[in-house]
């Protein structure tokens, strides 16, 4: 009696390696999907504009227009930070909570944010 592995055998074993690297492969191409805060931020520029941005990337510093916000509307599922620089840092920071908003002075303009996840 042969103890090595019939055909049929092979074949399935081959289809198994198969299928569980193409489920590799694909897990691996969906993880470099940039996750969404789901919902619009929405802010006043100073020239009292209204701009929407739609589902915006959780990751990374996000500038507000050039010329900064007076008000910024959080209706994401996700808390945010304004800062008052265009790289996101220094001091003089505001957390918005999802669906608050946050209304500045128009000598201090907000000019970037970034989600807090």
């Amino acid at each position: 009696m042969s103890l090595s592995a019939t055909p049929t055998v092979l074949r399935r074993r081959t289809r198994i390696a198969v299928g569980a690297a193409v489920l590799t492969l694909a897990v691996t191409g969906c993880s470099g999907l940039g996750r969404t805060a789901v919902g619009p931020v929405t802010y006043v520029t100073e020239g009292d504009e209204v701009v929407s941005v739609h589902s915006p990337s959780v990751k990374g510093c996000h500038k507000l227009a050039p010329g900064g916000a007076s008000k910024v509307d959080n209706r994401t599922l996700i808390d945010m930070v304004l800062y008052p620089t265009r790289d996101c840092s220094g001091r003089g920071t505001a957390y918005v909570a999802t669906t608050f908003t946050d209304t500045n002075t128009p000598r201090a303009l907000w000019r970037s944010y970034r989600f807090i996840h």
